[in-house]
């Protein structure tokens, strides 16, 4: 097997072995705790989409909406950090996700450095620029932090509580969830890197059976994406 196969198959699909079983008042009580805090999630939603991008207030939202997701990942029962093949053995994904991540990076900019050249993508590219331009009125210190406060939040929640939530497909529940929620800021660009990026996370998630791998791919890919988009469509 070539190693582009073998890290495929070790980081997105072969499923290792685990011990995660949850009685059914468990998975019942861990559902009903998802379910109440995507209801709160989505009030604090509503009320970041009527703040002015990059105000205090609109960071304040995000930093609150990202409390939100953590708490009600943790309340809603215990989450594991997952294991990955490695030989004969299991092991912690660190690097694996990491370069993962840095492979969707490439992706999106090749598709950014393609979609900032067709004619037809102008009313998208406008949009992209006019959200950009808020976070060079931003301290990069603080756009870094609120920008991996809330990708470690969204895995928490996303890929921790709701997919051990879900019985039955939760790669591609969780997936659409995610995809929604980001939809719901309005921002076309980001809605349509949830798309791969949450199907990229799902099936981490599944493989490993926790979530430090898509928190670590999902890191990798949002600070990067932070610094390079800039350079794309505002240089």
């Amino acid at each position: 097997m070539s190693p582009v196969r073998e890290f495929v198959r070790r980081s997105l699909w072969e499923m290792v072995p685990r011990d995660q079983r949850q009685t059914p008042a468990a998975l019942r009580r861990r559902q009903l705790v998802t379910i109440g805090f995507v209801l709160v999630g989505a009030v604090v939603l509503g009320f970041t989409l009527r703040t002015d991008p990059g105000s205090q207030a609109f960071y304040l939202l995000t930093l609150v909406l990202a409390a939100v997701w953590t708490v009600g990942a943790f309340a809603s029962g215990p989450l594991h950090l997952g294991r990955i093949a490695r030989g004969e053995g299991l092991r912690r994904p660190v690097l694996s996700p990491i370069l993962l991540g840095a492979i969707l990076v490439g992706v999106f900019v090749v598709g950014a450095l393609v979609i900032r050249e067709i004619p037809f993508a102008d009313p998208l590219v406008s949009q992209i620029r006019s959200v950009l331009r808020y976070t060079q009125e931003t301290p990069i210190a603080l756009l870094v932090v609120v920008t991996a406060l809330n990708g470690i939040a969204e895995e928490l929640f996303f890929r921790g509580a709701a997919y051990a939530a879900v019985t039955r497909h939760p790669v591609s529940v969780t997936s659409v969830a995610y995809t929604v929620a980001t939809l719901a800021t309005g921002n076309v660009m980001l809605g349509f890197a949830a798309v791969l990026l949450g199907l990229v996370v799902g099936l981490q998630r599944r493989a490993s059976g926790g979530i430090l791998a898509p928190i670590l791919t999902h890191l990798t890919w949002s600070l990067s994406m932070l610094f390079l988009l800039p350079l794309i469509f505002l240089s």
